[in-house]
């Protein structure tokens, strides 16, 4: 077994080489798709196309390494960043709205769908009782998403947006030598504590799980409402009378605000339980949309931005430990998998297509009033979920 220091430098490079490839492919996507001429609900179709092909990819690739346990997480994984960099450098060559989905789902399906699989990665070694922080890696995987966002905002403006196609290329080659480099995982590890039964397919889990299944709901809820404000955020900036520049300053508080919220996440975590946790996600993902109706100038935007620190950031850990709470050990690649699924799956895609229609037909201000409403909700089914029954028991 690796060393708890390795295994947490490795983990590290691993998250902030993924957020920083992922930062170049979708924080200026919208950016990138508008200045080719492609209209709002065209641009909210083809992210949506995106992110469905993870809802449909992600299951398949968890299933697979539930059933084939002897094929390590990170092969797995290899293969899929090792094609979506092929799709990533195709992306460059000039197309229309049917070249531009195809390659755009491929990123989807293969990119984003890999990062579940990078999170059971390091689950495996946490459920073998090594000591990995999982919520300060994905916290410098945050600050690594700030960083790129500022140097990508100064790189569109001085050489266009299509230049960060070639920023996400080199990140990839990074983030593919992180992954390869990763200490591989022993199931010797675990130990004969328990015995492995087979794993659940996934609507029997949804199933047996209920209070699981609504947790989901609320998320997706909640998902829908907060990433219309990243994935639209130029739209934002620019009624505000802002550019690019000034989106990728942005980007960077929204992102770097994430990274107090993960150096506080343990301790939060000890005093009380996942489930909790994600239901105050819920409701700063509300408020900051909320408060984003009432700036009237891109500073205003950035003043908004901390608010991230108590919702999407402290949303993405209490999401993995969630899982790790109340599914079973031989069910977790699954659970992850659900999870992302519902979030950033299911909840990109009707966010992606609802704020791309809203955007054109009431504009802004009627696109944060939608993610007001949907974020009230995803607070209530969430807070339904966490409180209903006794306190999970955690793996």
């Amino acid at each position: 077994m690796p060393s708890s220091k390795r295994l947490n430098i490795r983990y590290i490079l691993m998250q902030a080489a993924f957020w920083a490839a992922f930062a170049a492919i979708c924080a200026y996507q919208a950016t990138l798709l508008l200045s080719r001429g492609f209209h709002n609900t065209e641009v909210g179709v083809i992210v949506a196309l995106r992110c469905l092909a993870g809802v449909v990819a992600q299951p398949l690739l968890g299933s697979y390494a539930d059933r084939h346990p002897d094929v390590p997480l990170k092969k797995i994984v290899s293969i899929c960043l090792g094609a979506a960099f092929f799709a990533g450098l195709a992306l460059m060559l000039p197309m229309g709205m049917v070249g531009t989905s195809i390659l755009f789902i491929i990123l989807g399906a293969l990119e984003i769908s890999a990062y579940p699989l990078m999170d059971a990665m390091a689950v495996q070694f946490i459920q073998a009782g090594m000591k990995l922080s999982y919520s300060f890696g994905r916290g410098l995987g945050s600050l690594s998403y700030a960083l790129v966002c500022v140097f990508l905002g100064f790189q569109a403006g001085r050489f266009g947006v299509e230049s960060t196609l070639w920023t996400h290329s080199v990140l990839m080659v990074a983030l593919i030598l992180t992954v390869l480099t990763f200490p591989r995982f022993d199931p010797a590890w675990k130990g004969s504590r328990e015995t492995v039964r087979k794993p659940k397919n996934a609507w029997r889990l949804l199933r047996d799980n209920p209070r699981f299944a609504a947790m989901l709901l609320g998320i997706l809820l909640g998902i829908t409402a907060v990433l219309p404000m990243s994935n639209f955020l130029i739209n934002i900036v620019r009624s505000r009378g802002g550019d690019e520049a000034h989106l990728g300053i942005a980007l960077f508080l929204m992102a770097a605000s994430e990274l107090p919220a993960a150096l506080l996440f343990d301790r939060l975590y000890r005093r009380g339980r996942a489930g909790k946790l994600l239901v105050v996600s819920m409701v700063f993902m509300t408020l900051k949309a909320l408060l984003m109706i009432f700036t009237s100038a891109y500073w205003a935007v950035w003043l908004v931005q901390p608010i991230q620190m108590l919702g999407y950031g402290l949303f993405t850990p209490a999401s993995v430990l969630y899982v790790s709470d109340v599914i079973d050990p031989s069910d977790q690649v699954k659970g992850q998998t659900l999870m992302m699924v519902a979030s950033n799956g299911l909840g990109g895609v009707m966010g992606s297509v609802v704020a791309g229609r809203a955007l054109d037909l009431g504009g802004v201000n009627a696109m944060l009033w939608m993610c007001v409403a949907l974020g009230a909700a995803a607070t209530a089914v969430t807070a339904l979920a966490a409180w209903s029954g006794g306190r999970a028991a955690r793996t």
